[in-house]
């Protein structure tokens, strides 16, 4: 085993239970939907505002905080980050309305712009031969969190009520922010530019327009004139912040990140790997909860049980793939990863028929994404100059919430297309009640959906230049060919 420094153990745990709580308090709120519908004597549709509204902020906050902590320290942006979202936790548990919650959940969500800092610091205070594992332990947090998130979430919501998700999470969040104000350091060189506001704004009204038109076309329409015109104001946007980042002296992203082939072909895999791992959390629960014989009839408890074995996982293979990645090479890490999600898509498309056979498909798909997890990262900061590593992690955590936000889209036009009617109750005069719910073969579509996504996701990664983590190709170091200065490939 490694041995780290004090300060970098310290570094490498409070970005672990950083990473753990942001994705705990993230998913632990989804068993409780049904829930809050009667809570705020509301219906699915306004619901999903509290999911969106949090995906939406914390895309935005990924993207500009990451690349705020460059400029302006990565310590002093983590740490306005962490009370933020502590406060915002806090008042949680005490909405009285809908648009209170929803207002809450967004600024919840600026929390996440702690990911693309914390990758950013450990990048700075871990020593390079031990960075690999130190990411992939941050970076197994996705599914730890959002695992336990779905577990305990739903047993405080069933035996406490929802509210007590909230308020139980109230002192953990002012730890992570007393820990971080006491133990993080901060060495790294400030650059000091101005910040290039309009830039800021289309990227902004881009990736928000994107996200809402994704997360929103199941309830709105695909082919309403709403939707549609998100997804145009969204392209627009996006390429009129291209062009701004062009031509600023001082871009807020650079597009030389972009131009680095490894840092481009990373950021698609780590969508595509979200969109596999979100598949997963959008389509397990609604199998195994609703009524047979549409699904197995598990309370949201048992439900969330099957979610652990990948959690434990994910965290156990995170030392295995930051090895592989150290000797190796991230693309071999990724690559790894990649084919072993597609062997659980294969499972889940062939092999649902129990409780038990799910949760070893998901168990599988944990292994899959830890590798993924851990190789993305490091390609991304390999890859990367030092003076971007926030920028460039932040855009990762922009388009891994894409994937996040694709997921559901699918998925739910599928699961309202392909549906069987079942019996789930009865009058008072004995006639049957019935209800549409998702048919095995829209699971099947959805499945085949994700293994057509994992193979585009293995020909990016076998299109990405193999580098390992001392900056040189083995295939090439005769020739001097590593990365250049300013990170090129």
């Amino acid at each position: 085993m490694p041995k780290f420094s004090r300060h970098a153990g310290l570094t490498i745990s409070i970005m672990a239970f950083m990473g753990i709580l942001i994705t705990y308090v993230e998913t632990m709120i989804t068993p409780a939907i049904p829930i809050l519908r009667g809570f705020f004597n509301t219906n699915y549709d306004s619901l999903s505002w509290i999911i969106t509204a949090y995906i939406i902020s914390g895309t935005v906050s990924a993207a500009i905080f990451g690349r705020l902590a460059d400029i302006y320290g990565k310590k002093k942006i983590f740490l306005i980050l962490a009370t933020i979202y502590a406060v915002a936790v806090s008042f949680g548990g005490f909405a009285t309305s809908l648009d209170e919650f929803i207002l809450i959940r967004a600024v919840q969500g600026l929390g996440m712009g702690m990911f693309p800092v914390a990758f950013a610091l450990l990048n700075d205070q871990v020593p390079k031969e031990e960075l690999a594992l130190a990411q992939g332990i941050v970076s197994s947090t996705f599914t730890a969190g959002a695992a336990v998130g779905l577990v305990l979430g739903a047993y405080i919501t069933q035996y406490y009520g929802w509210q007590y998700s909230y308020h139980t999470a109230i002192p953990v969040a002012f730890t992570l922010l007393i820990l971080a104000a006491i133990f993080l350091r901060d060495t790294s060189e400030r650059h000091k530019q101005a910040i290039d506001f309009p830039g800021v704004f289309a990227l902004a009204i881009g990736v928000v327009s994107l996200i809402l038109g994704l997360s929103e076309g199941e309830y709105w329409g695909w082919s309403s004139v709403t939707i549609i015109g998100l997804f145009i104001l969204s392209i627009v946007s996006l390429l009129l912040f291209v062009l701004i980042e062009i031509r600023s002296t001082s871009p807020f992203i650079s597009m030389k990140l972009l131009r680095i082939r490894n840092v481009f072909l990373s950021n698609f895999t780590g969508l595509f790997a979200m969109t596999g791992m979100f598949f997963l959390f959008y389509t397990v629960p609604t199998l195994l909860e609703d009524p047979r014989p549409a699904g197995f009839a598990l309370s949201i408890v048992n439900a969330g049980l099957v979610m652990l074995p990948a959690a434990a996982v994910s965290m156990i293979f995170a030392p295995l793939s930051a090895l592989i990645t150290k000797r190796r090479g991230p693309k071999l890490t990724i690559l790894i990863g990649t084919l072993v999600l597609f062997v659980s898509y294969l499972g889940l498309y062939f092999n649902r028929g129990s409780p038990t056979a799910i949760t070893e498909d998901a168990t599988i798909m944990g292994i899959g994404l830890s590798f993924i997890f851990v190789g993305v990262i490091n390609m991304l900061l390999i890859s990367t100059p030092r003076n971007e590593a926030g920028a460039s992690t932040g855009m990762n955590v922009v388009f891994r919430n894409i994937g996040s936000a694709i997921a559901p889209a699918i998925g739910g036009v599928i699961e309202t297309t392909y549906v069987s009617s079942v019996i789930v109750g009865k009058t008072p005069l004995g006639t049957p009640i019935y209800a549409s719910l998702p048919s095995s073969a829209a699971f099947s579509y959805i499945y085949i959906i994700g293994m057509v996504f994992l193979a585009i996701s293995v020909i990016f990664t076998l299109m990405m230049k193999k580098i390992v983590m001392n900056g040189q190709k083995p295939d090439d170091s005769s020739k001097g060919e590593g990365p250049a200065p300013d990170g090129t490939l």
